[in-house]
């Protein structure tokens, strides 16, 4: 049975168009997937996603066991603030990748991918035993909502938001008089908050964003433009990009796993080597060199040979071009500028080798 968002009717009254995703019937488009993207690129965008995973990690050994599944140091999170993260398997590969906030002294919160929501709490528990740790799965209690764009700061000024927040923060606040809590975080590479706040509160806020948001052009989003945004800013979908047998370094992520951790982690001795040498592949950005389109697991070849495959591919609206993200074999020959070949209805197309992100991306703000 499909699961429905307590936000399902607002859609519906929207003229969203649904489609099911993750199991979950959620709006793909309102009216056209360009005209939202820019909104978001240009104004300001309200998402409900609220069927993403709400897991509340506490207890004496919260810390610790949290610093067991993933490769990022927790040891070093501070009070309110966010880490991005990734869960992995024994052998370094990615069950899902996750944004874990610290809530209190001994209380973290954990955001996953909708679609590994059980994945994740199973992994969890089987990791937990030998810690005093509580792992509590709220996510049919919240909705989420992200508001995302160059005027997200002002619109949640209008809304009543009082605190001041850098990027990856989170903080308790009223919006609308609503008591949520605030992160500024995102997965559009603008600046945006993403609000948690209980299902009985959800539908009023919806509909009060809207309201105040009237000035600042504010649209509601559909997982369509929410899909080509985060493909210009080469933010990684799950089940596409990532999955069991990809570790982060071959995703591109070995940015965000600490070189000094000393503490032992699922899949540290792999990650560890992958680290100093490489892995088996590796993720590139392409940009099309005709008006084809690589769709994902069309396959990528290099001097006739193939080499990879094709994990996203869509239009970017802002550059007018046809950009994706592809695994091809970790040779130094295939690198920024180099060519490659993209296997659409059996024939070959040209696409480069481009730096990622596509787009700058605008969503890092100190106070």
């Amino acid at each position: 049975m499909t699961k429905e968002t307590f936000l399902h009717d607002k859609h519906i009254a929207l003229g969203a168009k649904m489609v099911d995703f993750a199991g979950w019937s959620m709006p793909v488009q309102y009216t056209s997937i360009i005209e939202e993207h820019k909104t978001v690129r240009e104004k300001v965008g309200l998402f409900d996603v609220s069927h993403m995973g709400e897991v509340f990690v506490s207890g004496k050994d919260a810390m610790e066991f949290l610093n067991k599944i993933v490769p990022q140091d927790i040891t070093k999170l501070n009070y309110e603030k966010a880490v991005y993260c990734q869960l992995t398997n024994e052998n370094g590969g990615l069950i899902d990748d996750l944004i874990i906030y610290k809530l209190g002294i001994l209380e973290y919160l954990v955001i996953c991918n909708a679609s590994r929501i059980d994945e994740d709490l199973n992994w969890m528990v089987r990791n937990s035993k030998g810690f005093d740790v509580k792992i509590d799965n709220q996510s049919h209690n919240y909705s989420l909502l992200a508001v995302q764009g160059p005027n997200a700061d002002e619109l949640m000024r209008k809304l009543g938001l009082s605190t001041h927040q850098e990027s990856f923060t989170i903080k308790p606040d009223k919006i609308a008089g609503i008591k949520v809590l605030v992160s500024r975080t995102g997965y559009t590479g603008e600046d945006g908050y993403e609000i948690l706040v209980e299902n009985k509160n959800s539908e009023y806020l919806w509909d009060k964003i809207l309201e105040a948001g009237n000035e600042f052009g504010v649209k509601p989003i559909g997982l369509g433009a929410r899909d080509t945004l985060r493909l210009e800013a080469a933010l990684h979908l799950y089940g596409n990009d990532l999955d069991e047998n990809t570790t982060p370094v071959e995703a591109g992520l070995s940015w965000s796993i600490p070189k000094d951790k000393k503490e032992y982690y699922n899949g540290k001795e792999v990650i560890e080597e992958q680290l100093k040498n490489g892995g088996r592949k590796k993720l590139v950005g392409l940009k099309m060199l005709d008006k084809s389109i690589a769709r994902h697991e069309y396959e990528v070849y290099y001097k006739g040979e193939k080499t990879g495959v094709i994990t996203s591919g869509a239009p970017s609206p802002m550059l007018g071009a046809n950009i994706a993200l592809a695994y091809v074999n970790n040779n130094d020959e295939i690198c920024t500028g180099a060519i490659v070949q993209v296997m659409i209805r059996e024939k070959l197309h040209d696409a480069e080798i481009v730096k990622r992100p596509f787009i700058q991306k605008r969503n890092k703000v100190k106070i």
